[in-house]
């Protein structure tokens, strides 16, 4: 488990010394949603930003430091301590993120149960930003994404939407068939 605390400096360190720490925020601002899933929010970096431009967000994580954080920072924001394999929130979202290489920090062999269990929740678009150098491809997660019924619509190689060239990051968005 990670220390939410710890974690949560870094990026207000990178916030202070005025780099944009809210580029994932921004693509899905892009979007125009009215309710955003922040699936493996973390400390909440992501759902506290969007929360700040009046979407409503619900923050979930299985790490119980992080999320502390998270009610710490923005206590008005619903967070949902579970494993999102196996969350249930009985209601779909407009946009759910994926941000943070959530499927990377997944027991290796669970990424399909981490996409049925986000994906239940997916009205319009997934999208989820991850690291390809790390034994999980885009195509694994493609395959993934089209037996939880849905299709790849955009792939950029980062969240300020630059264009994908088969490198080792990737920003994906999938619609519901």
């Amino acid at each position: 488990m990670w220390n939410g605390a710890e974690y949560q400096a870094r990026f207000d360190q990178l916030a202070a010394s005025g780099m944009d720490v809210h580029g994932e925020a921004t693509f899905v601002r892009a979007y125009e949603p009215r309710t955003v899933l922040d699936a493996g929010c973390g400390t909440g970096r992501v759902a506290v930003e969007l929360a700040r431009h009046g979407i409503e967000v619900v923050g979930a994580d299985v790490d119980r430091s992080m999320l502390a954080t998270a009610r710490a920072a923005a206590p008005h924001v619903e967070w949902v301590e579970s494993d999102l394999a196996e969350l249930d929130l009985g209601r779909t979202f407009d946009v759910v993120v994926m941000a943070g290489n959530v499927p990377l920090f997944t027991p290796p062999g669970t990424q399909q149960a981490l996409v049925q269990g986000v994906a239940r929740h997916v009205r319009t678009i997934l999208v989820a930003g991850f690291s390809l150098d790390r034994g999980y491809t885009a195509e694994d997660y493609d395959e993934h994404c089209a037996n939880a019924g849905l299709r790849l619509v955009e792939r950029y190689a980062t969240w300020d939407r630059q264009e994908f060239q088969d490198g080792d990051y990737a920003v994906s968005v999938h619609a519901v068939n």
